[in-house]
């Protein structure tokens, strides 16, 4: 979120509008960083990313919207493909450039917010978002669901991971199958290839959290 550095004491949110999600802690995207490992920060890819990425799923240039300490993103790039992580959690962004460094793996990292790629200038092959889609309320998938559009290319795939309802020590917010697809089936643009059982991991689930794998084509 906003720079953990830099941040004005009266405005944690660097001027701009704080998710649902910030507005129900009280706190920036950024503090989850400040003191140690975030509960998603697991120091490797997830095991489902990288299901995605040994059957060929990513291609071209890759968006990582919500990219987090780069873990996923840095996976995929070590792959040989052309890599953007992006994030509002400036430290997050910090750890995750030092993460390329240390690993000798060549990937950019950027600071966008999620809801105006747009401004990113730029159109993806595959774009990945672990973790980020549930913790919008409707809303504010609506206005995600549109920033996504604006950045990726016709023909290209996005993969959404995220908490799924079903089953036990679900996740916070957990999302419905029907709410996921709902929210890519709302408008032309749009198709819903598949929604797959799967699982997150956390530093808090010893088996990972139940979770919802989608791919959604650009067309």
């Amino acid at each position: 979120m906003s720079e953990h550095s830099g941040t004005r004491a009266d405005d944690p949110f660097g001027g701009r509008q704080p998710t649902s999600h910030e507005r129900m802690t009280g706190l920036p995207w950024d503090a989850s960083y400040h003191d140690g490992p975030a509960p998603w920060d697991i120091d490797r890819p997830q095991p489902a990313i990288v299901r995605v990425a040994s059957a060929g799923g990513f291609t071209g240039a890759v968006l990582d919207a919500g990219c987090g300490t780069g873990e996923n993103a840095l996976y995929v790039a070590s792959l040989g493909l052309s890599v953007l992580g992006v994030d509002v959690a400036e430290t997050a962004l910090v750890n995750a450039r030092r993460n390329a460094e240390d690993r000798g793996i060549e990937a950019e990292f950027a600071v966008a917010d999620a809801f105006e790629l747009a401004g990113l200038g730029r159109r993806f092959d595959t774009v990945l978002d672990c973790g980020l889609f549930h913790t919008f309320d409707e809303d504010e998938r609506a206005r995600y669901v549109a920033s996504l559009m604006s950045v990726t290319e016709h023909g290209g795939t996005l993969y959404v991971l995220c908490f799924s309802d079903i089953g036990p020590d679900t996740g916070p917010h957990p999302v419905g199958r029907e709410e996921l697809s709902a929210a890519f089936d709302s408008g032309a643009g749009w198709h819903v290839a598949s929604i797959e059982s799967d699982r997150i991991q956390t530093r808090y689930h010893d088996n990972g959290a139940p979770a919802w794998l989608a791919t959604v084509e650009r067309i």
